[in-house]
């Protein structure tokens, strides 16, 4: 696969099914009977409190599957045609199914060129890469913004200096379900992912290569696009 790595200005270099848990099934069941029900009311039938169902919640919003309206409660979502055709093929989704383009830069840039270019590729994020593609870090655009703020000195600091490194990068693979991603959204509140492949090399660390990456809006954009199917 290619990616992109960016230099400045703007140049660059080439370089199945959804697995929903059990609680999940209860929920959906419980919404197709009892719409529109509160989550209150969900977390009481199923004798569990509402903090332990809010994430399974969130993720059937997301993917469609439950719509809610505040002061009524949750409903069948879109997702859920009546002939199921929709569901079916989110069913068959995996991240390497609607996986983007990621957009990569070196640690050695300056914090001044990631926010250019964070700007000109119009992204919440930017992945920090080395030519092999392999992860370094991550910055995101509320990063780029705290180390600017009247810092002169944004031109010449390099992005290693402020990007988020290994243990606290959250990453998936290719072969994940569109629910992991999901998940990982919304417990570590991030909008995007970057999809890697692990590399076990005999006596060194495992290289983790970057192959892509999910985003909240190309899951809604998929979302759309089966909805319009039918």
């Amino acid at each position: 696969m290619q990616t992109r790595v960016y230099t400045l200005p703007g140049l660059y270099e080439e370089g199945s099914i959804i697995e929903l848990t059990n609680r999940q099934k209860d929920v959906l069941e419980l919404v197709r009977k009892n719409a529109p029900i509160t989550g209150e009311q969900i977390a009481e039938m199923l004798g569990i409190s509402k903090p332990t169902i809010r994430t399974d919640l969130s993720v059937l919003v997301m993917l469609g599957m439950l719509d809610a309206k505040p002061k009524v409660g949750y409903f069948p979502g879109h997702a859920l045609l009546p002939e199921g055709q929709s569901l079916l093929k989110l069913q068959e989704l995996r991240v390497k199914d609607i996986q983007g383009m990621p957009v990569i830069v070196r640690d050695t840039i300056s914090v001044h060129e990631a926010v250019i270019t964070l700007f000109l590729e119009n992204v919440g994020s930017l992945i920090v890469a080395d030519a092999e593609s392999t992860l370094l870090g991550i910055v995101s655009r509320k990063d780029l913004l705290k180390v600017t703020l009247g810092n002169p000195n944004v031109t010449t600091m390099p992005l290693s200096l402020v990007m988020t490194r290994q243990p606290n990068l959250i990453t998936i693979g290719p072969e994940d379900t569109v629910a992991e991603a999901a998940r990982k959204m919304i417990h570590h509140q991030v909008d995007s992912l970057p999809v890697v492949l692990i590399h076990n090399e005999a006596g060194d660390t495992p290289r983790v290569e970057v192959v892509g990456r999910i985003t909240k809006t190309g899951m809604t954009r998929v979302l759309l696009d089966l909805l319009l199917e039918h």
